[in-house]
């Protein structure tokens, strides 16, 4: 495998935002946290309790590379409920979270710089970053802002070529917060390399429906984890649904990077996927609630978006006019205002001109923030 140094690697820019907050917090300001994609509640309470129960008999030593039998049956059951598509928990590998799940998905896939992942810009940070790394070459398709950034099925197309190792799909989307037609994902999935699916704001939809890649193919890699749903990023834990041939390369990876999944986190994690959690449709409920306090706000304060989002916890909004440099603007506004948002640079070049305003916060603050924002704007003046 080519892998690259690691000092071509790219910041995180998102965390450069937060630690620049995180320090400006420490010298006493008061900042708004919109920048972060991190859910602002708690995990279900049955889901705690099953992990102390879990601790409780001694669950703390390894487990198969491949995730615990019991978690891979309980990940197939939920996605058969929801898409009816058929997986076999023999089809299921369970990782440390899905970033990992992705470094492994890749390094399935990409073995020299003629190796090509095609993907939409903007994107998703980690994605061309995890491709540049093993060495591979992402393939861009420049997504347009009337499609909410959304990969076209004929650009697509057009992008295939001998290099090609797979498609990138992200839907709800990070940084956009929007979904893909079910027609164009389905003619996607139909055009002949595999798909890799990021579907981790799956659950996170307000008045529309996600699909998931694994609906139109059973050439699919599907990413999905506990994270954004079940409000557990920091119980580290996600899942691959693959096809059943490619499983036992997975796993010799996952014992050589990784040796297997948190034992009592996977325990937790069966009674996320088969108990009904009654905090979760209130959460997404408040989540919708602060989604529409902002598509009424921003636009009176003059920051549009193309598309309205209608998943995951993000809007992304035209700031160009304001400031063509995304970085600069931020950080301005980090600085001046106490308001901490994501530079549209950090996910591309076709980003560049916009930021990301996640709503991962209570609307009380989100409205504190929408002050202070309104405040900065009137003080900079037009341009």
């Amino acid at each position: 495998m080519a892998g690259r140094a690691c000092g071509e690697i790219k910041p995180f820019i998102v965390m450069e935002v937060l630690e620049r907050a995180l320090e400006l917090e420490r010298e006493g300001r008061s900042i708004i946290h919109m920048e972060i994609g991190e859910p602002d509640f708690d995990t279900p309470a049955a889901v705690i309790e099953a992990a102390k129960r879990s601790l409780e008999s001694g669950d703390t030593h390894y487990t198969d590379s491949r995730g615990i039998p019991e978690l891979r049956d309980a990940v197939a059951r939920w996605y058969n409920r929801r898409y009816d598509c058929g997986v076999a928990p023999s089809q299921v590998l369970v990782t440390m979270g899905v970033s990992p799940a992705l470094l492994l998905v890749l390094s399935c896939m990409v073995d020299g710089s003629g190796d090509e992942i095609i993907l939409g810009n903007p994107c998703y940070p980690c994605y061309p970053n995890f491709i540049n790394y093993l060495g591979g070459t992402p393939r861009f398709i420049a997504t347009r802002e009337e499609d909410g950034f959304q990969l076209r099925p004929d650009d697509v197309r057009a992008a295939i070529g001998p290099g090609t190792r797979a498609i990138m799909i992200n839907s709800p989307a990070n940084p956009m917060g929007t979904l893909i037609a079910p027609g164009d994902l389905e003619e996607i999935c139909g055009l002949g390399p595999p798909v890799i699916s990021d579907e981790i704001y799956h659950g996170l939809v307000y008045g529309d429906k996600e699909h998931s890649a694994l609906e139109f193919t059973k050439n699919a890699w599907v990413l999905n984890g506990f994270s954004k749903l079940f409000a557990m990023t920091g119980w580290r834990l996600g899942y691959v649904i693959m096809p059943e041939d490619r499983i036992r390369q997975m796993q010799i990876l996952q014992q050589n990077f990784f040796i297997s999944p948190n034992s009592f986190v996977q325990k937790a994690a069966i009674t996320a996927l088969d108990r009904e959690h009654p905090e979760i449709p209130e959460m997404i409920e408040k989540y919708d609630s602060r989604r529409r306090y902002l598509l009424e706000k921003l636009p009176a304060l003059g920051l549009e978006y193309a598309v309205e989002p209608k998943g995951a916890f993000y809007i992304f909004v035209r700031t160009d006019h304001i400031d063509p440099d995304s970085f600069r603007l931020a950080f301005d506004i980090l600085e001046k205002a106490g308001v901490a948002l994501t530079p549209g640079i950090d996910f591309g070049e076709r980003g560049e001109g916009h930021l990301r305003i996640s709503y991962a916060n209570s609307l009380e603050n989100i409205k504190e923030g929408m002050d202070r924002l309104e405040r900065y704007l009137e003080e900079r003046g037009p341009g």
